[in-house]
């Protein structure tokens, strides 16, 4: 007997933040390549306009969003990227004729994604880098609808905030590990996990100890070995803040303490990430070093999209390697562990002091060697202000939006102040 057709899936309206980016250029590729299960209703980007107005014509998306310039600049834009895409539309008048008549709606300004983030969707794709996120992370959420979540800052400066307006089912992890996390703990009940092992490729650095970091330059600290990814997100994977970043929000993902929250070295990066249970055995998901899976697994949770990205050619003989980190030369992940221990507003000055320090490495005024040494500076004088009464765990779901700012401004500072000196 033959088994009775699935229902055809629901085409998903989704709108995508930060789509100049790397996840957000990924996001359009499958997108482009599933048009029957997705459709692009809204854009946002920060400074590119060109590439912005080009991703809005090819897709005719309805809204429009940029954080800079002004409407007519993005107006301007978008006109020039749709005379490029009539004078190259040779396929038929219709196809010229819709391109034409493309008038979306704009918005701009520091708020054009938040209220980009409002608009009705089923699924918003954060894919924004930075602490500029949490603001449409809370819009989405506020809206009821689906947050596929890129935008790690969003969780760990606003963790309680963002817990607080999630609804259940409504935040679907992105990030690889974080993905792979999701994946394995379809695997067993919350009451039959012992601990997340959270994988890392330990950058281009790996096996170097503190000394060998000394003359560290930006060149190679951009060259991760496995993915092309922003300046930032690279610079935070060779000093594995980005490692840190992940377990807080491991443990605001899932409800594990820290001390059931590992961190392993795999280079070959193959396994995202491991759940171990409390009968000994342990889930992994695997695959190639690759956004495309869990990209199309945030749009689509809990669906899988067929040939999302590229598998694993287990017909070729490999060796995977896992050793463990080393803290002494990598200290930003213990730093991480105190921070998000600590809770309230502490990851939000953890992040926010980091992302000055990273600048302040690519304007040539601090070392590598001491971003993470200047963020632990900066979390230890924390401790000393009275704004840090904000951090007390006990008060942690009574923190306000105004408090998170006001510490990832004050650390900002802080870390700004140390570099000159």
């Amino acid at each position: 007997m033959t088994a009775p057709a699935s229902p055809p899936l629901r085409r998903r309206r989704v709108i995508l933040l930060g789509s100049t980016g790397s996840i957000g250029t990924q996001a359009i590729d499958i997108a482009e390549r599933n048009r029957d299960r997705f459709e692009i209703v809204g854009l946002s980007a920060g400074g590119n306009l060109e590439l912005l107005a080009r991703q809005a014509v090819a897709m005719r998306v309805p809204v429009v969003a940029a954080a800079s310039g002004t409407t007519d600049d993005l107006a301007q834009a978008i006109a020039h990227a749709a005379d490029n895409a009539v004078d190259s539309a040779v396929d038929s008048a219709g196809e010229r004729a819709a391109v034409t008549g493309y008038d979306p709606e704009l918005l701009t300004g520091p708020d054009a994604s938040t209220a980009l983030a409002a608009r009705e969707a089923d699924v918003v794709v954060n894919g924004i880098t930075g602490a500029i996120g949490l603001a449409p992370t809370l819009a989405t959420l506020r809206a009821g609808t689906t947050l596929a979540l890129a935008n790690k800052e969003s969780l760990i400066i606003g963790g309680p905030l963002v817990k607080r307006a999630a609804g259940p089912g409504q935040l679907v992890p992105v990030d690889s590990e974080h993905s792979a996390i999701a994946q394995c703990l379809r695997g067993g009940t919350p009451d039959e996990v012992r601990r997340l092992v959270v994988t890392a490729s330990g950058g281009p650095f790996r096996g170097r100890g503190r000394a060998e970091l000394e003359t560290v330059t930006v060149e190679q600290a951009l060259a991760h070995p496995n993915f092309a990814m922003g300046p930032v997100i690279s610079t935070n994977s060779a000093t594995l803040v980005n490692k840190g970043l992940e377990v807080i929000e491991a443990h605001l993902l899932f409800d594990v303490p820290f001390d059931r929250i590992d961190v392993v070295v795999h280079p070959q990066q193959l396994i995202h990430s491991m759940v171990e249970f409390t009968d000994g055995s342990t889930l992994a998901q695997a695959g190639p070093p690759s956004m495309l899976v869990p990209i199309a697994l945030g749009m689509a949770w809990p669906d899988r999209v067929p040939d999302a990205g590229p598998s694993i050619d287990w017909s070729q003989a490999a060796t995977w390697s896992f050793e463990p980190l080393d803290h002494e030369a990598f200290p930003a992940v213990s730093l991480a562990k105190r921070v998000g221990e600590a809770g309230g507003t502490w990851p939000a000055v953890y992040n926010a002091a980091n992302e000055v320090c990273v600048q302040a490495f690519f304007d040539g005024s601090l070392r590598f060697v001491d971003i993470v040494d200047t963020v632990a500076k900066v979390v230890e004088r924390y401790a000393a202000e009275p704004a840090g009464d904000a951090a007390e765990p006990a008060r942690a779901l009574e923190l306000t939006l105004e408090q998170v700012l006001a510490a990832d401004l004050w650390a900002r500072g802080a870390a700004s102040s140390l570099v000159a000196t």
